[in-house]
């Protein structure tokens, strides 16, 4: 199956996924609605880690094509950073999601009315995502770094000079490192949080990227790209 066919399958799936979160009671009031929220979680989790598995092994075989991405949009190409999606975009996600939740029920929870959601984090919550963001930051600079190595070597590969294989190697592994960082800072950010809060932040997470994605096809579609 080619990396296309396979991204298609993936991304449908991944609706299926994002549906049944949905459809999952929030708050849970019971121990089995609970642990049922838990279990779609670790799925949504799961499949994330099947993508970057599969996607790690069609680099080695055609690295090139990742940096043009033909399964994603215009749009979406011009967001990417090294491959896909820039990992800090979780913590700004989480800090939006977060404010409007929390200024939506401010009354309820300066009452002493615990949500349980993403307006509700915890003073440690908020100490540790702020962490998180700084290591991410330092990870994103030094991939970055890398590939400007990378790209100065670039005459080396116009001039015939040195090994290609080599090279292509190399920024295969950068790329990797790239997906690396990204499913680190997706599954660190989910272990800190709560079930219900796991949940709110992994559908809007994949409602942006099915919105970005979506209004790609149709801008590529009027520019007759499709």
């Amino acid at each position: 199956m080619s990396f296309q066919r396979f991204h298609d399958t993936w991304f449908e799936q991944l609706r299926h996924l994002v549906h049944q979160l949905n459809q999952a009671p929030r708050p849970p009031t019971t121990e089995e609605q609970y642990h049922h929220l838990r279990q779609l979680v670790n799925k949504v989790m799961s499949h994330c880690a099947e993508y970057y598995r599969v996607k790690s092994l069609a680099i080695k075989q055609d690295v090139l094509s990742f940096s043009t991405a033909p399964w994603t949009t215009s749009l979406e190409r011009s967001l990417h950073w090294i491959g896909g999606w820039r990992p800090t975009t979780v913590f700004h996600l989480v800090y939006t999601e977060s404010s409007i939740l929390f200024e939506s029920r401010v009354v309820d929870i300066l009452r002493g009315f615990r949500t349980g959601d993403l307006g509700d984090l915890s003073p440690g919550q908020f100490r540790r995502v702020s962490e998180l963001q700084c290591e991410t930051v330092n990870g994103e600079n030094a991939i970055t770094d890398e590939l400007s190595e990378w790209q100065d070597s670039a005459s080396d590969i116009v001039g015939l000079c040195g090994d290609f294989d080599e090279k292509m190697e190399r920024l295969a592994r950068i790329l990797n490192k790239a997906d690396g960082l990204r499913l680190k800072t997706i599954e660190t950010v989910v272990e800190l949080l709560t079930p219900q809060q796991a949940a709110e932040f992994l559908v809007a997470a994949a409602e942006l990227h099915f919105g970005i994605h979506a209004w790609g096809v149709e801008q590529d579609r009027q520019r007759g790209n499709v």
